[in-house]
């Protein structure tokens, strides 16, 4: 017998919806601020619940059994279950400490496929909270499948309905598939935040306003094209919620694609007004240091000018005064300058080269460096110590006469 039970769960809504909220990063529903009353927002939230129950005895035989064993059945499970109450106080679910969850996944996906083969939908390798921030992130429907390993109808689940062909093509193509054990801790901690009423069970979670949101809960033993088509319908019916979502997140993007491009735009902007800032400033330091330059060859050329010319006058000052021109030892010299000016002075023939070079320096226009030649025959005298004249010779050494004509030649640009 099925029933299609299509419920408003508020309670069971708002402890799945706390429990997938807490996958999220959401604060909880179920511990409000203090200050304000207790509040769950259950506008627009409804879970397609469909539940498939067991058949029904038929005739009187299929009756009386059923009579004959109901006793029995109660007192077994009522004893199970004080028996399992009474066992958590004692020692706790050792499935309540989930201590490796992939592990569990993957011990549930090798005794899977040990018992029913290798043909079932992909299993999600990993946990539970990468599933659902996989589905987030990806917007796909997330398909949750709880084992039990103990029910009479999981068995019959596995393989038939869950490997058919048509339903693994649906959950590869259209979904995410996540499955576990309720006997592995992963399962069980799963089981507690879905709270299953019954196996086999499968819940459909997805994004719905922006919160990972069961949207369909399927239970007990459902045949291959009842799965599908209710798979379906539940898809089909919150497709436009995907669809939504898929938008704003291209019109985010969008937003934040053009804000980013503003910003690199200003950034830009902003470097090429450095870029030239930086020019401006290297281009006044340039002229500052050049400025600098330039007054500090003028303040050296001042110096060199000053430095010259003290020289100039110190050398004037240490000339040996001039003899007389009737005086028998003297020589009578006429200079040719560079600037075709004409100096004459007479000298004494003991007299040093040295003593003509000197007066000729404090001329004032004279050259800074110059040389000093005779034309019969033609030679540069020696006025300046050297390593070949370490003693510059005197006038009458370097075989000069009484009257001569000595060029200066200008050798400040050598």
């Amino acid at each position: 017998m099925h029933m299609c039970i299509p419920t408003q769960r508020i309670p069971k809504k708002a402890a799945v919806q706390d429990r997938l909220n807490e996958q999220e990063g959401v604060p909880s529903v179920f511990n409000p601020p203090p200050s304000r009353p207790l509040q769950v927002n259950t506008a627009d939230h409804r879970i397609y619940s469909y539940v498939v129950s067991r058949p029904q005895p038929r005739g009187l035989l299929g009756w009386g059994y059923y009579l004959i064993m109901l006793p029995f059945r109660f007192t077994y499970y009522t004893i199970l279950d004080i028996f399992r109450f009474a066992l958590r106080f004692i020692r706790p679910d050792p499935r309540s400490r989930v201590t490796d969850p992939v592990g569990d996944i993957v011990s549930f996906m090798h005794s899977f496929e040990e018992k029913y083969g290798r043909a079932h939908p992909v299993f999600y390798q990993g946990t539970y909270s990468q599933a659902l921030n996989d589905a987030k992130r990806e917007l796909r429907f997330l398909l949750v499948y709880l084992h039990g390993d103990d029910h009479q109808d999981s068995d019959e689940f596995c393989r038939n309905t869950l490997c058919a062909p048509e339903v693994i093509s649906l959950i590869n193509t259209r979904m995410l598939f996540w499955a576990c054990s309720t006997n592995k801790p992963e399962g069980y901690r799963v089981s507690q935040a879905l709270r299953e009423n019954t196996y086999p069970f499968l819940a459909m979670i997805m994004l719905k306003d922006r919160r990972m949101t069961v949207v369909g809960r399927l239970e007990g033993l459902i045949q291959p094209d009842d799965l599908i088509n209710q798979l379906t319908f539940i898809m089909d019916a919150n497709q436009t919620y995907l669809v939504s979502e898929r938008l704003e997140r291209e019109e985010r993007n969008q937003t934040q694609v053009l804000r980013q491009q503003q910003d690199e735009a200003y950034l830009a902007s902003l470097r090429a007004d450095q870029e030239k800032e930086r020019k401006k400033r290297e281009e006044r330091e340039r002229k500052r240091r050049k400025e600098e330059e330039v007054q500090q060859q003028k303040l050296a050329e001042e110096r060199r000018r000053r430095n010259l010319q003290e020289e100039k006058e110190r050398k004037l000052e240490c000339l040996p005064p001039e003899p007389s021109p009737d005086d028998p030892e003297s020589v009578k010299i006429i200079f040719k300058l560079p600037n075709d000016s004409r100096v004459e002075r007479r000298f004494h023939f003991s007299q040093s080269l040295t003593v003509i070079h000197d007066f000729l320096f404090s001329l004032k226009e004279s050259p800074e460096k110059f040389q000093i030649e005779a034309n019969f025959p033609r030679r540069v005298l020696p006025c300046i110590p050297s390593e070949e004249w370490p003693n510059p010779p005197t006038l009458q050494e370097a075989g000069l006469s009484h009257t001569e004509v000595l060029f200066v030649q200008d050798l400040t640009d050598e």
